[in-house]
């Protein structure tokens, strides 16, 4: 497994801004407001020839009695006893401060590799006279940075990966399924992941809109490794009022767009919303294999007909993906939980697949001899050949007389004949007509 950074202190101390600059991402979300960082929040990252994992976490206020305040202490807890390194960020401006003595002594005690960063020395050469100050936490030499004006961040991570244990795996992650969990606010996206990893990696709460932030959470089960993007409930636009929120909604479009499969989240108590249609239209768009994740399914009213009743209003509702599959699940319970991992597992693999022209061919001729092609004014619609030209989605050009031909409906017809023969279960595929030049033909 990889290295796990940390980075720990205080709110408002610039742990975001250094997070983001050291993935090189704008991954967190980067706003004067104490408490904007709610959970630990993960990126992929790297320094000179080495890879790690890198953790944000909300400030650190040891002494907050404010539940989301307090929930925030036990995530940057968690982060810290998971970590190899533990990046402690502290204000050159504001001194060291009864925080700042308070979050040292609680890394002492935990036992971790501990770097000291001492952010906001905004100038270059000397560092200020209250650097100096920061000696007396006990953590060793600090390493003076602005990370804002990215500098000192090269020496710090010089600190950092010296750290690392010997036997530690800095090597790229080339074979993990990234999985964005998509969907409304309070659908029960975070209580699926946690239920999936067993702790409480994202803070779970009635209050919606809770987890702000795309989250990774990696997971190896049976040697096969998944990436779970949890991302913010994503609401209607009308609604996004503040700034924060907007970002939000940005970044749960972009974890759609990092990953290979989307569980769209439906909850099951409350049935199917507007929303849901933009949230999977959006995955459809972007040609991801897709799972629709009936959630709370526990406690639904049923009968022996409610299953494929609510199927049905489904596939009406989401007409545009047929290809989607199903499934009901208790996040709550586990129920079916395990199950999901299989799914996921044959979409990816179906959103992957090739086929080899020969077979692509032999299957479209099949088809003109069912249902002959289209004609116009006399002149009937030829398919020369097809070809599969690339994966993720699944995509096929096929050379034809005259596109103007090839009907809508047409075009329906020869793909559900490739997915009649080949599957591609819970994912869409891309049919793009090509006209064969006049001196070809």
């Amino acid at each position: 497994m990889k290295p796990m950074v940390a980075i720990v202190g205080r709110p408002n101390v610039g742990k975001s801004t250094l997070f983001n600059k050291i993935s090189g991402q704008r991954i967190s979300i980067v706003e004067d407001t104490p408490g904007v960082t709610r959970d630990r929040i993960y990126a992929d990252a790297s320094w000179l020839d080495k890879h790690f994992t890198l953790i944000d976490t909300g400030g650190i206020e040891p002494m907050s009695k404010d539940e989301i305040l307090s929930k925030m202490r036990e995530q940057a807890q968690l982060a810290i006893e998971m970590a190899d390194v533990v990046i402690l960020v502290v204000n050159v401006k504001d001194g060291v401060t009864a925080n700042d003595i308070e979050v040292s002594q609680m890394l002492l005690k935990a036992k971790k590799n501990i770097v000291l960063a001492v952010n906001k020395c905004d100038n270059i050469g000397q560092p200020p006279f209250e650097f100096y100050e920061f000696y007396n936490l006990g953590l060793g030499d600090p390493v003076a940075i602005s990370s804002v004006n990215s500098l000192g961040i090269g020496d710090l991570l010089d600190e950092v990966t010296a750290k690392f244990p010997n036997d530690a795996d800095t090597e790229p992650d080339e074979d993990e399924i990234k999985v964005a969990v998509i969907g409304r606010p309070n659908a029960g996206k975070s209580s699926l992941i946690n239920r999936i990893i067993g702790e409480e990696r994202v803070i779970v709460s009635n209050i919606a809109g809770t987890t702000r932030d795309a989250i990774d959470t990696r997971y190896e089960r049976d040697g096969d490794k998944f990436l779970f993007i949890d991302t913010a409930g994503i609401r209607r636009k009308s609604k996004v009022n503040e700034a924060i929120e907007k970002f939000s909604v940005i970044r749960a479009y972009a974890a759609v767009d990092r990953s290979d499969v989307c569980v769209i989240m439906i909850d099951g108590s409350e049935g199917i919303a507007e929303q849901d249609t933009k949230i999977a239209g959006y995955a459809d768009e972007k040609g991801k294999a897709c799972i629709f994740v009936i959630n709370k399914w526990d406690i639904v009213k049923k009968n022996d007909k409610t299953m494929n009743e609510f199927k049905y209003r489904i596939r009406e509702t989401f007409a545009f993906m047929p290809y989607a599959s199903m499934m009901f699940i208790s996040a709550k319970t586990g129920q079916r939980v395990d199950k999901l991992f299989d799914e996921i597992k044959k979409v990816n693999e179906q959103h992957k697949r090739r086929i080899t022209t020969g077979m692509l061919n032999d299957v479209i001729n099949e088809a003109v001899q069912k249902q002959q092609p289209p004609s116009d004014k006399g002149k009937r619609l030829r398919i020369y050949y097809g070809t599969q030209v690339s994966v993720a989605p699944p995509t096929f050009v096929l050379f034809v007389n005259d596109k103007d031909l090839f009907h809508f409906s047409y075009k329906r017809f020869i793909e559900n004949q490739i997915r009649e023969n080949f599957g591609f279960d819970g994912t869409p595929i891309v049919i793009l007509i090509r006209e064969r030049n006049k001196k070809d033909q």
